[in-house]
């Protein structure tokens, strides 16, 4: 097995190198490295003794090394470091913030050559220095060192972040600084740095931020390809899977239980969900109170294909998902008197788009006139759904929906609706409370809200206890009846939708619905077989970037704000979290219109840098000018 590598840079005394190379086993090797050259070194007695000691137990120790040139100093042999530690940076005396943050931007890049895949950089900063929320007092972020938007820039992220204390390193005296002309933070005695208070920030790689394309999917319809691209505000979220056999995805494991307790009071029967693929004539299997779903769906167009995946436009073999569909798995609207393949064939030729299935209702038309339906059996049906939505909080574009069927004798239907709706709630409950137990000792977290219809519910849960931010109750599903079924004129039906996601994210303590889509392997190494824990990030504290944009609209063609949002989400690829209306202006003389919004960029698993932030909002500015007909001020 390879030595684990640490790299210790801005060493001032060596007494850090020489304190932690005690505490290091054979299969450690350890690089101790300063600025000065060993002429300047010498004249400090307590360097001079601790170098000898280091050099007695045979380490690595090297001089004039500038820790922003690190690819300059190590061969590509004898790179890919652990552990790099850079303790208390500074340029010098004089140095404001300005200085140092550029310091650090060009730290972070330079490590960025020598860390190994699944390595670590340390930096040690004086208390408020990082200006992270962790430091106390927290300062302006315009006035610290902006630690984690500097690491951005190296493709690094802040996983974690601990209170720095001399005493875990016995022997360590922390040195001052002076300037040194013409390079980085060379250290002296002449000021110690007050440590009390100081933080470590752990940093590790992050995914690599770029300019993600949608892809290619290809199905086939009878012996008939079609191929689609999916939408650019859904990129990375179609096929993943999270539900299927193989997969711990939390959002599987919330299902399973869910499912797993309801079963101890009804008897089950799991059905098979479909592509998500619902055609446009598809709106008739809609139930009248669900029709306002089309309005807010991904609509895409379908095209004939029979050429190979490679030869796809756009796309590569890697690029292309194949999927052999069935036409019994779309929801395709039936033409009696004909055969069904049939009309369902000529349906999507003949027809120009389709569109994501925006909810797992849309298939309960069909499940309840199948003829051998059966009454008292709970009818589960789970998969992800689609819609457009503002860029809100808890509002998502895709999620997982499960959807409960209860088909009743109408004169038990209340006894049995109130027994459905009581076990819910004990489950929810259950799992809400698993991560906090102190929560377990108030009242029920979940409520059903009784509809102005009289009959329908929506299903609330408290948040307050969960996000301080956030007060609103959320509404994690709904419950809805119905009796329109042809076949079983004797029966009612009731409908428990509930969002996968929310649920997961409320029992795991997930602050971010964009992490249960994250393609960093990190994330599910949080999810134990068996065990519910609170959700650890592996990304913290990612920094905000604000800009603010104007623009005159056509009011006789009007303006969507809902596709404004559905554009800012896919030309920042989900990295913009809050949209913001500031004002309406009218020109006096013209009366043209002017609406002005603030957008908020941040990332919740991945490095983001003020440069990329910037080329989003301008191809923001054009994306809105063509598909909006606005023009940016």
């Amino acid at each position: 097995m390879a030595p684990r590598r640490l790299l210790l840079v801005g060493e001032g005394n060596f007494s850090f190198a020489a304190a932690l190379s005690e505490t290091l086993d054979q299969s450690t090797s350890l690089t101790a490295t300063c600025l000065q050259l060993p002429a300047e070194v010498a004249r400090d007695p307590v360097a001079r003794e601790n170098l000898q000691c280091l050099l007695e137990r045979g380490i690595d120790v090297r001089f004039g090394v500038d820790c922003t040139q690190l690819s300059d100093v190590f061969e590509l042999h004898d790179r890919e470091f652990h552990q790099i530690y850079f303790n208390f940076p500074h340029c010098g005396r004089k140095a404001g913030v300005a200085k140092n943050r550029k310091l650090l931007a060009k730290f972070f890049q330079s490590c960025a050559d020598v860390l190994a895949e699944e390595g670590e950089v340390h930096v040690a900063l004086c208390r408020g220095q990082g200006g992270t929320p962790v430091d106390k007092p927290q300062r302006k972020w315009h006035n610290s060192w902006q630690v984690v938007a500097m690491a951005a820039l190296g493709g690094l992220i802040l996983s974690d972040v601990y209170p720095f204390s001399c005493k875990a390193v016995p022997g360590y005296k922390c040195t001052g600084y002076r300037l040194h002309i013409g390079v980085y933070f060379a250290r002296s005695q002449d000021k110690s740095f007050h440590v009390e208070g100081a933080l470590n920030h752990v940093f590790t790689r992050s995914l690599p931020f770029e300019d993600s394309q949608p892809r290619i999917f290809r199905i086939k319809l009878g012996n008939q390809w079609f191929s689609f691209r999916e939408p650019e505000a859904l990129v990375g979220k179609l096929n993943r899977g999270f539900l299927e056999a193989p997969s711990c995805h939390p959002i599987k494991t919330i299902n399973e239980k869910l499912i797993a307790e309801l079963g101890k009071a009804f008897p089950l029967k799991r059905l098979k969900c479909s592509f998500p693929l619902l055609p446009q004539e598809g709106a008739s299997v809609l139930p009248f109170w669900n029709c306002d779903f089309l309005s807010a769906a991904f609509w895409i167009s379908l095209h004939e294909d029979n050429s190979n995946s490679e030869s796809l436009t756009g796309g590569t073999s890697q690029d292309v998902e194949d999927f052999l569909v069935s036409f019994s798995e779309l929801s395709l609207p039936k033409n009696p008197g004909r055969d069904g393949k049939e009309a369902a064939y000529e349906g999507i030729c003949g027809q120009a788009k389709v569109c994501l299935r925006p909810s797992l209702l849309v298939h309960v038309q069909d499940i309840i006139e199948v003829p051998d339906f059966l009454s008292g059996s709970l009818h589960i049906l789970s998969g992800p759904v689609f819609q457009k939505c503002h860029i809100l909080p808890f509002t998502m574009p895709a999620f997982h929906e499960t959807l409960f069927i209860l088909g009743l004798n109408k004169n038990l239907k209340d006894g049995c609706l109130q027994s459905l709706l009581d076990h819910l709630k004990g489950i929810v409950d259950s799992l809400l409370t698993q991560t906090s137990p102190e929560i377990s000792k108030l009242s029920s977290l979940v409520e059903f809200v009784l509809q102005s219809n009289g009959k329908d519910y929506m299903i609330h849960v408290k948040t307050d206890n969960f996000s301080p931010d956030y007060t609103e109750d959320l509404i994690i599903g709904s419950v809805t009846t119905s009796a329109t079924s042809i076949i079983h004129k004797d029966q009612c039906f009731v409908f428990v939708s509930m969002n996968l996601d929310l649920l997961a994210m409320l029992v795991w303590c997930i602050s971010d619905w964009r992490m249960l889509w994250t393609f960093d392997n990190r994330f599910l190494k949080n999810f134990v077989p068996g065990k519910i824990e609170p959700f650890k990030s592996h990304s913290l504290y990612p920094p905000c970037y604000v800009h603010d944009i104007s623009f005159w609209i056509d009011e006789k063609k009007g303006f969507d704000e809902l596709e404004f949002h559905t554009v800012a989400r896919a030309v920042s690829q989900d990295t913009v979290i809050s949209i913001q209306f500031l004002s309406r202006y009218q020109h006096p003389k013209t009366q043209q219109v002017s609406l002005c919004y603030r957008l908020t960029y941040q990332t919740c698993d991945k490095a983001l840098t003020q440069q990329q932030v910037s080329s989003m909002q301008s191809q923001f500015r054009k994306e809105i000018q063509q598909r909006l007909y606005v023009t940016p001020r």
